[in-house]
């Protein structure tokens, strides 16, 4: 089999299930959305005589420059400075996080490796930890076909025989080389002469740290089938890795490992990512592979919740061998909603028809075994993904999806599925607001939806010290139900721990964000930055181009999430009219970023 890259473009989803309400990034609490780009004046809030008071929003409260000129010498130099502006949040956010990166072996294999590692490399210098996974198996079939040996598959797994034991470990050395030649060069000279210290031209440009990090087991004779010296994941040295990477050193993970019979085992580069991503506590576990995740409509799938992408792996499970694979390994429950720090909280039903409430955490001891000892709920420790069903792409990148979402109910909040085709596709992933690639995150919008009457005694206890403290305006029953069809709340296992409001007034294309409260037990967990992202989302779908609010005493909160100080003339005439001037409130807008993530919305605001 000949080495080969294919761009071939696979549907998964219909797009009339997804359902992407999302921010790409979602940030713990204390990270600034940062949106340079729409800067607020303010002063000169209102409007222009003679002017319409909506096309004033549009033109006095938006403004792309500072209050204070800056000159450039060309608007490439502009534009150069903007861009390292607006990249600072995501730059504070990424330092010091810990990326398990899988590179699928047609990208190993391709022109397009010598790009990605640079951005590796780029990203390394800025203060990311990278674990770096590569496929092999594209090198394997080509060494065994030059040798006039064909490989072997049953289902997931290669039948590793003696011919391809050889192949699989020139294959992993070969490349293993190549990566690190790639990661030595350090910058042009000429580009840093001018900053002086000498000292520094001549060194490596990337420390690589690789070695017997994975422990294996044979996976021996399974169903009458004997799988040679192919093995599966015992263990993953997390304690020497770490030491590796505290030390300044990019982790090269081959998928070889060793026996503790002192045998090289040919174990699934996919497990291997995956049990790795899992055991060290990975903050994203990144997939680059030779192509998009496109819905129907030949569009990019920007977001996918764990719980619509658990449910569309399921409803392939008679199709797909790999997605069969998966619910077998996660249990046949489907994902209901997500608890704290990581932990599933999924409905089972017992003996006599009544719910069971059951939390899973994925925990590990320096990386020697998973919970137990015995898998992740099950027998496996990481997802191995390939054999036909992969190589066919009858099933699009089901397999890859399925991978993800097994990462991320195990703990790993974020999972990025990427088109390494595209140039420069992990930088635009991860400093552009909307990505650009899928993203399956675990801790996004948990359990939002919107209010049901059955939620009013929840919101009620949320709201009602708040109310007393007069930081919201009292609501009766009356008011409360009324407003209903306007309320997002967020459930976790069966309790309502947050909610916010909003009001669109389409007229004035602007939306009102009101009510944001999190219970007292939930606050400082981010959840309040989630609704409202939530609620900026789902208004920017509604096609709306403006937030306000009133506040009497959250306003340093609001302000730190680019609303800016405006008058009342800005607000709506129709709420201008029903606000209680005696509270003094504070009035606050935010021009909404253009929607581009496909989000959907609700039929309550349509």
């Amino acid at each position: 089999m000949t080495a080969s890259c294919s761009t071939t473009r696979f549907p998964l989803f219909s797009s009339a299930q997804i359902k992407l309400f999302s921010s790409r990034h979602g940030f713990e609490n204390g990270v600034v959305k940062l949106r340079t780009e729409m800067k607020f004046r303010t002063q000169s809030l209102k409007p222009e005589p003679g002017s319409k008071r909506g096309d004033s929003v549009r033109r006095n409260v938006v403004n792309e420059e500072d209050n204070v000129e800056e000159t450039y010498k060309s608007v490439d130099d502009k534009q150069f400075v903007r861009w390292f502006r607006e990249a600072w949040p995501y730059l504070w956010a990424h330092r010091g996080g810990t990326f398990v990166v899988v590179i699928s072996g047609e990208i190993v294999a391709s022109p397009f490796l010598d790009a990605i590692l640079k951005d590796i490399a780029f990203l390394h210098h800025l203060g990311i930890r990278f674990v770096i996974v590569p496929g092999t198996y594209v090198q394997i079939d080509k060494l065994l076909a030059e040798r006039g040996h064909e490989p072997k598959y049953n289902g997931r797994y290669r039948i590793t025989d003696s011919e391809s034991l050889a192949a699989a470990m020139e294959a992993a050395g070969g490349i293993r080389l190549m990566i690190e030649a790639k990661l030595s060069p350090g910058p042009s000279i000429c580009n840093i002469r001018r900053h002086g210290d000498s000292s520094r031209w001549h060194e490596v440009g990337v420390s690589v740290a690789s070695g017997n990090f994975l422990a294996a087991k044979r996976r021996g004779v399974v169903e009458g089938v004997d799988y040679g010296a192919t093995g599966e994941v015992k263990k993953v040295d997390v304690a020497r890795m770490r030491e590796r990477l505290d030390g300044g050193c990019i982790v090269l993970l081959s998928n070889l490992g060793y026996s503790s019979s002192g045998e090289v085992l040919n174990c699934n580069t996919y497990e291997v990512a995956t049990a790795c991503a899992l055991a060290i506590g990975a903050d994203k576990l990144i997939c680059i592979i030779d192509g998009p995740i496109l819905d129907e409509n030949g569009r990019l799938v920007n977001f996918l919740p764990l719980q619509e992408a658990d449910m569309l792996i399921r409803q392939r499970a008679k199709q797909s061998e790999i997605a069969a694979k998966y619910v077998k390994a996660v249990g046949e429950e489907e994902l209901t909603c997500l608890g704290h720090n990581g932990s599933m909280a999924v409905v089972r039903s017992s003996q006599n028809g009544q719910a069971l409430n059951e939390s899973h955490n994925a925990t590990f001891q320096n990386g020697v075994g998973f919970d137990n000892g015995n898998g992740l709920w099950s027998g496996e420790q990481g997802f191995a993904i390939g054999g036909q069903e992969r190589l066919s792409r009858q099933n699009g990148y089901l397999s890859e999806l399925a991978a993800a979402a097994f990462v991320c109910r195990g703990g790993v909040q974020r999972v990025h599925l990427l088109d390494g085709t595209i140039g420069g596709v992990l930088l635009l992933e991860l400093f552009k607001r909307d990505g650009m690639g899928t993203m399956v995150a675990s801790d996004l919008y948990e359990g939002a939806r919107m209010a049901k009457v059955t939620d009013i005694p929840g919101i009620k206890q949320i709201i009602q010290p708040l109310e007393e403290s007069g930081t919201l305006v009292r609501r009766s029953d009356e008011e409360l139900l009324k407003a209903l069809d306007s309320f997002v709340v967020m459930e976790r296992e069966g309790q309502i721990i947050a909610c916010a409001a909003l009001f669109p007034f389409f007229k004035d294309k602007c939306g009102e964000v009101a009510c944001i409260a999190v219970s007292p037990e939930c606050r400082g967990q981010g959840q309040g930055d989630k609704l409202l992202d939530y609620i900026e989302k789902k208004a920017s779908s509604l096609g709306l181009d403006m937030l306000f609010l009133l506040t009497t005493r959250t306003a340093d909160w609001f302000v730190r999430r680019g609303f800016k100080e405006c008058t009342i003339d800005m607000i709506p005439d129709e709420r201008r009219k029903k606000i209680n001037l005696s509270r003094k409130s504070k009035y606050y807008m935010k021009k909404l970023l253009p929607d581009r993530s496909g989000i959907t919305a609700d039929r309550a605001f349509k």
